[in-house]
């Protein structure tokens, strides 16, 4: 948790182009996947002015399809525990945790970014968008997280992103995380805005798809020496 998109399109970048001497403006590019893929994807949308292409692999989109159905996972994981904190001091020293586990504290740790609670004495912000006991919606929390659904921000948007030297989108058709429907909503919006885009489905699941990069990064560097 913290500043991590200021750290990134200033300190980061500093350290970096100083020391390689590249880079500077409409030379930068960004890519990743999962959380990466929706962080570049994001820091095109707000970061135009410092980002010129970006690439997003499978990226997080469609929360009501990629979070909601981790939810009751994560509340067996506290009734289990007992809190958020019990947890994650749980997780830290635990020396094998089965991989539901994992998934429950990538939930915990979206609830921190997304929907952070102010009250003093919360343990690292996280609550949950759902009632503890029935898993029923919270509205105005879910709403929070819907602010930063990449399906609904982008059309306010859609000028940063046609700024965008390059801009490529894929996801697996059988992703387990539900992310291709997502990844589909995004592509008809882009469409529809006239965004230039290059989007691609391939045969595979969300994971061991760094393949993916042997299409994405020379698209990005081809884009980048326009």
């Amino acid at each position: 948790m913290g500043p991590w998109a200021t750290w990134l399109t200033t300190d980061m970048l500093q350290a970096v182009e100083g020391q390689f001497g590249c880079g500077g403006n409409g030379k930068r590019g960004l890519f990743g996947k999962s959380s990466g893929g929706y962080g570049a994807i994001v820091h095109a949308m707000k970061h135009a002015d410092v980002w010129s292409a970006a690439a997003c692999h499978s990226g997080d989109m469609a929360f009501e399809l990629c979070y909601l159905p981790e939810m009751p996972s994560a509340l067996r994981a506290i009734q289990k525990h007992g809190s958020f904190e019990a947890f994650v001091r749980w997780f830290e020293v635990c020396p094998m945790y089965h991989g539901c586990a994992l998934l429950d504290l990538i939930t915990f740790a979206m609830a921190a970014t997304y929907d952070p609670d102010p009250s003093p004495g919360t343990f690292c912000g996280i609550r949950l968008p759902v009632d503890l006991e029935t898993c029923e919606i919270i509205e105005d929390r879910w709403n929070a997280w819907l602010s930063w659904d990449p399906v609904q921000m982008v059309d306010a948007h859609t000028d940063a992103l046609k700024s965008m030297k390059g801009l490529w989108i894929d996801c697996g058709y059988i992703d387990q995380y539900n992310l291709v429907y997502g990844a589909r909503r995004l592509k008809r919006k882009l469409e529809a805005a006239g965004v230039d885009h290059v989007y691609e489905e391939f045969n595979d699941t969300h994971s061991s798809i760094d393949y993916r990069m042997d299409e994405s990064l020379p698209f990005l560097a081809n884009a980048l020496l326009k």
